[in-house]
């Protein structure tokens, strides 16, 4: 088994211990120069963003959207960044979160819903509150959609669709239409984590994600007017970058169905399947999952 593979597994066992114990994660100490990382920035007049690399120390990327009745904001982090997320959108606007719109599910974007839910509306995709449920996580949104919604707050209007399933089956892009700039969530992440190893797409199989409609997803998201990304995690970047993305969980697709149609196993899809040349160091698992979505589909 290649070094890489091995990397990638043990970093997705460890997503997948964490996403069962994120409620009870305590913050982690970081670096001065870790924190600073951290810290808001501005996008372009009205939008900001909170970044966030990875799912264990930072979070997912919180889009701050001011306007002259209040904020609406994108994700929440982790159970413990309430105070830290009102700090950072206090400091450069004195306008209430009024509004927290979901990505999805997972407790690195989802985390503080339970706080901001005391004096903000959350809203996500109907799947989104499912996962939350039926996950035993706080926090479910009361007000949910189905396949697309919008929230108006001063001169600013957000919009929320659902293209589709990929990294789950509540995934929301969040839409700026005046500012010609999305949230992606997790179908679009992209660089490196805080401790600097690799981002790869993770397709949660438990929570209705597939890697086959991911693409189909992305396409319906490219649908959309706009040039600025805010990816799940990863920094602030352009539409091309996605057709990028979409693009390698192509190759990944069609390079597994190359193998299965040439005898492969589950147990040794890994072993000939190559994404180093992609940047993505995905786990056994994950091609797994691949093969077995191949493998129903034939």
């Amino acid at each position: 088994m290649r070094t890489w593979q091995i990397v990638g597994w043990l970093t997705i066992v460890g997503l997948g211990s964490w996403l069962t114990v994120v409620a009870g994660q305590q913050r982690p100490v970081l670096s001065p120069e870790q924190e600073a990382r951290l810290q808001i920035r501005e996008i372009m007049d009205g939008l900001y963003v909170i970044p966030g690399f990875d799912g264990g120390q930072s979070g997912g990327n919180v889009a701050v959207r001011v306007t002259g009745d209040g904020v609406i904001i994108v994700d929440d982090k982790f159970p413990y960044s309430f105070d830290f997320i009102t700090e950072q959108v206090r400091s450069v606007t004195d306008q209430p979160i009024k509004y927290v719109l979901n990505t999805h599910h997972h407790g690195d974007h989802a985390g503080s819903n339970p706080d901001f839910m005391q004096s903000a509306e959350v809203i996500a995709h109907k799947n989104a509150r499912a996962n939350i449920i039926r996950n035993n996580l706080a926090g479910a949104p009361r007000v949910i959609f189905a396949d697309e919604t919008a929230v108006f707050l001063g001169d600013a209007e957000v919009q929320m669709h659902h293209f589709g399933r990929g990294h789950t089956n509540g995934d929301a892009v969040v839409y700026f239409p005046d500012l010609r700039a999305v949230h992606t969530g997790d179908l679009f992440v992209f660089g490196e984590r805080l401790d600097g190893s690799t981002l790869s797409p993770f397709w949660d199989f438990g929570n209705g994600g597939s890697v086959l409609e991911w693409p189909a997803t992305l396409t319906g998201l490219l649908a959309l007017d706009f040039d600025t990304v805010i990816p799940g995690h990863g920094p602030v970047l352009s539409k091309d970058d996605i057709r990028v993305f979409r693009s390698k969980l192509e190759t990944v697709i069609d390079r597994v169905r190359a193998e299965v149609a040439a005898g492969a196993t589950r147990d040794d899809i890994a072993s000939r399947v190559e994404t180093a040349d992609l940047d993505w160091p995905l786990a056994p698992v994950r091609l797994q999952n691949v093969f077995d979505e191949v493998s129903e589909g034939r």
